[in-house]
């Protein structure tokens, strides 16, 4: 019984971002914000658990809603929205991290020193968060901090599984993984960032990386305007 009702509440799930969808092709602005709002956080950690930077995972989101919302006859509800949007953003976060090699490989020197720094994005991780306390901000930081530090491949794992909270199916599907590759990195993931904090994060891991209240409809109102509407 309980089985019989998932799949019904599965099902209407795909009917409603089919709906929002067909609203989003017929250019309904509320339709759009809807879809934002409901996918904003999710996004942002995928990206920011690749590029590992607050304001280029931003960017990074707001160029996979664009590149997304300008082929949304592409998605036909084979996997949720949610779903379909969080392989462009990874897909478009893991690009950036190759353009930013060549970038690097590019300004090599003889003697392996650079040429120049690569120009960091604007902005600065001790922007003002309302979402966080002072409280656990230290806390938080210590935890972001050792998500960065894990190797790409366990990174984007452990940011699928334990921040956002996928499953492996999930997990696998999006970083086109086996579901098994999925678990093991997962485990070494987990003993890489115990190591690093001594404790275990798992309770804290939920405030990581927010995305909610001014950044949330920072973003909305961004990618709204460079889609032509009047915010």
């Amino acid at each position: 019984m309980q089985r019989a009702e998932s799949k019904i509440a599965t099902f209407d799930a795909r009917l409603s971002d089919l709906h929002l969808v067909s609203r989003a092709i017929a250019r309904d602005p509320d339709a759009f914000r809807t879809i934002m709002q409901r996918n904003n956080q999710r996004l942002y950690r995928i990206a920011r658990g690749v590029v590992r930077d607050d304001v280029e995972a931003e960017d990074v989101v707001q160029e996979a809603y664009v590149r997304a919302f300008s082929h949304l006859e592409a998605f036909r509800g084979d996997s949720s929205l949610g779903t379909w949007l969080s392989r462009i953003t990874i897909n478009e976060a893991l690009g950036r991290l190759r353009k930013k090699r060549r970038a690097q490989e590019a300004s090599l020197v003889p003697g392996g020193t650079m040429e120049a720094d690569i120009i960091r994005f604007p902005g600065s991780p001790e922007m003002a968060d309302p979402e966080r306390t002072m409280a656990q901000r230290q806390i938080l930081r210590l935890v972001e901090q050792a998500t960065d530090h894990l190797p790409e491949g366990f990174r984007s794992v452990f940011v699928a599984r334990v921040i956002e909270g996928m499953s492996v199916e999930e997990t696998a599907e999006l970083l086109g993984l086996r579901p098994q590759t999925v678990k093991t990195r997962l485990h070494r993931a987990r003993g890489l960032v115990r190591k690093e904090l001594h404790a275990n994060i798992g309770p804290i891991l939920l405030d990581a990386f927010p995305f909610a209240g001014r950044r949330c409809d920072r973003l909305t109102s961004a990618v709204i305007k460079r889609l032509g509407f009047v915010s």
